[in-house]
């Protein structure tokens, strides 16, 4: 897929059908975007379920943090990236090594790594990249 550009109903259909997300690299900072995408994607009625190995069993925002991807008890339909475009490659592996396998790996703005998009959807997984779900919810959801 080319990550220059995506159909908005791309990204409406994804934004539209996921209902819980891991969300890598939350931050317990309310100055920190991580924790304002967060508390955006709660207030929308999604269930984000933060994962940052620093804060594993304390809460942010009123959710249980992980360590982990493995570490969620429950099955995930996206996983929203909040890491530098390095590590991308990482959650990517993390993630299709998951049962079930999430189906949407989402980079936040400036996290974009082709090669690890290809390798997420070379496993059946959807990719986004470079762009905020609180940018784009209320522009094509809301």
């Amino acid at each position: 897929m080319n990550h220059d550009s995506y159909d908005d109903s791309y990204i409406a259909d994804i934004l539209l059908s996921v209902r819980t997300i891991a969300l890598v690299g939350a931050s317990p900072n309310p100055a920190r975007p991580s924790n304002g995408v967060m508390a955006y994607l709660l207030n929308r009625g999604y269930r984000v379920i933060p994962i940052n190995p620093g804060q594993a069993g304390k809460e942010i925002l009123g959710q249980w943090v992980y360590a982990r991807l493995a570490d969620i008890p429950e099955p995930v339909d996206m996983v929203d990236v909040f890491r530098a475009p390095e590590y991308l490659r990482s959650v990517v592996e993390e993630t299709i090594m998951i049962d079930p396998r999430p189906p949407v790996i989402w980079g936040q703005l400036g996290v974009r790594d082709d090669a690890a998009a290809a390798r997420a959807e070379a496993a059946g997984v959807r990719v986004v990249m470079n762009r905020c779900p609180a940018i784009e919810y209320p522009r094509l959801v809301a």
